[in-house]
């Protein structure tokens, strides 16, 4: 179980890297557009829909590694009132069912990204890059965010992590 907690661990920090990676080129393809558009009065062809797809695998990607790092935005009103006990199955309520959600997206988001690699789809712009390049961000960010869910899970049930970052003897009355 560590194996698999731990190969999740560094995949979800890779996807933070290449997150991060993907952010860097946006900015400075965007620097490149507003030196190419407004400083030489030239054609910007494949900037924005580069600067789009970027953006959007960053946000894909970027998923487990926020989940990793306990970055999503979590209202703790509920637990820090609740025990342990009522702490874990909250966790795990909450971990379950945005499991069954991240599943779904990557499953509808597989079946999106094979469409375009068997349908051969491009963009509808001058620069028309192929289509699954892109979409495959959706898949494999949910379905590694998926991962980290599991892992998470099991780090919850087996103490190696507490839920919501509160210790068993924080509680308020």
């Amino acid at each position: 179980m560590n194996v698999f907690i731990e190969a999740v661990r560094r995949l979800s920090v890779a996807c933070g890297v290449a997150s991060v990676l993907l952010l860097i080129a946006s900015v400075v393809v965007v620097c490149h557009l507003v030196i190419v558009r407004y400083g030489l009065g030239a054609s910007a062809i494949w900037q924005h829909e580069f600067v789009t797809f970027s953006l959007i695998g960053a946000t894909f990607l970027g998923g487990p590694y926020v989940l990793l790092t306990k970055g999503h935005v979590n209202v703790d009103l509920l637990p820090i009132y609740l025990g342990h006990k009522g702490r874990i199955a909250l966790a795990l309520l909450s971990s379950v069912l945005s499991l069954i959600f991240c599943v779904i997206i990557a499953w509808r988001g597989l079946l999106w990204w094979e469409e375009a690699w068997v349908g051969n789809w491009h963009g509808e712009t001058v620069w028309a890059p192929p289509l699954w390049i892109p979409y495959i961000a959706m898949p494999l960010g949910m379905g590694l965010l998926s991962l980290q869910y599991v892992a998470d899970m099991l780090s919850l049930i087996t103490g190696r992590d507490m839920p919501f970052g509160l210790k068993p003897e924080e509680r308020q009355s």
